[in-house]
């Protein structure tokens, strides 16, 4: 079975990095559907969405995908945790999931995703740690 590569796979983790505990409810782990969009407050799902950092999450409003605007192109590694990359930077030879962001993703660091070249989340499970700076 071939797999298509795509930054998706952050989604598990973006309860962790937005902090709202409230977007549990909305993505069910698990569950089919594993989207909920009537289980939350419409602006802090947006809210949320605008944080990841990943790129995996997007919304459409009218049947328009919303995106944020272009970044500075950079690459970062983070404190502990993937490359992130903003700005558009081209990642050749890749296959991205429908809907993924190619303005700004996240690049697996770690070695352990499993779905790789994007992180997963992985870093979080085995306790990868580095003292790269972190924005």
């Amino acid at each position: 079975m071939n797999r298509v590569p795509s930054n998706e796979g952050q989604r598990a983790r973006e309860e962790r990095i937005s902090g709202q505990m409230v977007m549990s409810a909305v993505w069910r782990m698990h569950q089919s559907p594993w989207i909920d969009p009537d289980a939350a407050d419409v602006t802090a799902i947006i809210d949320t969405i605008r944080k990841c950092p990943s790129g995996a999450l997007s919304y459409s409003v009218t049947g328009d995908q919303q995106r944020e605007p272009n970044q500075i192109s950079a690459i970062q590694a983070t404190k502990d945790g993937p490359y992130r990359v903003t700005g558009g930077v081209a990642l050749d030879g890749q296959e991205w999931g429908d809907g993924a962001s190619r303005e700004h993703y996240t690049l697996c660091r770690c070695g352990a995703s499993k779905n790789k070249p994007f992180c997963d989340g992985t870093h979080w499970d085995i306790g990868f740690r580095d003292d790269g700076p972190s924005r």
